[in-house]
């Protein structure tokens, strides 16, 4: 429970910061995202493994440590922190906000987006904090925030810069209920980080092959060293 707990209290300050950063419309709301990320990750590393995305816990699934079951419920926490987070950034602001592709942006060219820089943030995470020989590491929130804020920078006017199914789910179902109409672009923020996370799963088992059992292991790691090292 205590792992799912962190789950929800991770994502929610993710998507709050996400809601609140756009909402403002600072030029540096990507910067303001990534370092909530990277925070939240030292902050819940040590319990949860610090995912706040499901398309991160679906590669930390097909890499072998967190079993199945684990990753049904870290999705369901993951998702209720978002939809918490967006319903607190519409109350605070007063309007709603939901990801969507840059004004004439196509439906491939947004898929694209977030299917690459998904797969960036999970290759990421799966190397700074699972991989042996980088086992104890202080700098993995930095590596995983500063993925994200790269994202965000450089993809978020093209696609909406979700890279992560919760922050599709969440704010586009709070702004569906005020009668917003952005429930079309939901499939893109699902697909294009579950493809994402799915293919950097792969890759890191092809570029750790050596140090790493041919087939995951019978009885995978508990929540506890599913990402980040201990503290």
């Amino acid at each position: 429970m205590r792992a799912y707990l962190t789950e929800f209290i991770g994502t929610f300050f993710l998507v709050l910061t996400i809601y609140l950063a756009v909402s403002s419309g600072s030029p540096l709301a990507p910067l303001a995202i990534g370092a909530s990320l990277m925070v939240m990750v030292y902050m819940g590393g040590h319990i949860s493994g610090a995912h706040y995305n499901p398309a991160v816990s679906l590669a930390v699934m097909f890499r072998g440590k967190l079993p199945p079951v684990e990753f049904l419920f870290y999705v369901i926490a993951q998702l209720f922190g978002a939809t918490v987070a967006a319903l607190m950034g519409a109350s605070i602001t007063h309007h709603e906000f939901a990801p969507a592709p840059g004004v004439g942006v196509g439906w491939g060219a947004a898929l694209m987006v977030e299917i690459l820089y998904t797969f960036a943030l999970a290759l990421v995470v799966l190397n700074v904090a699972t991989a042996p020989k980088t086992e104890g590491n202080s700098y993995y929130g930095l590596a995983i925030g500063f993925t994200v804020a790269a994202g965000a920078f450089a993809g978020g006017g093209i696609s909406g810069g979700a890279f992560n199914p919760a922050v599709g789910v969440g704010p586009i179902l709070i702004d569906t209920i005020h009668g917003g109409h952005s429930m079309p672009h939901l499939w893109l923020y699902i697909v294009g980080p579950c493809i994402g996370g799915f293919v950097a799963a792969f890759i890191f088992r092809y570029q750790n092959e050596a140090a790493l059992p041919a087939v995951p292991t019978a009885a995978p790691a508990g929540p506890k060293e599913a990402i980040a090292p201990e503290l």
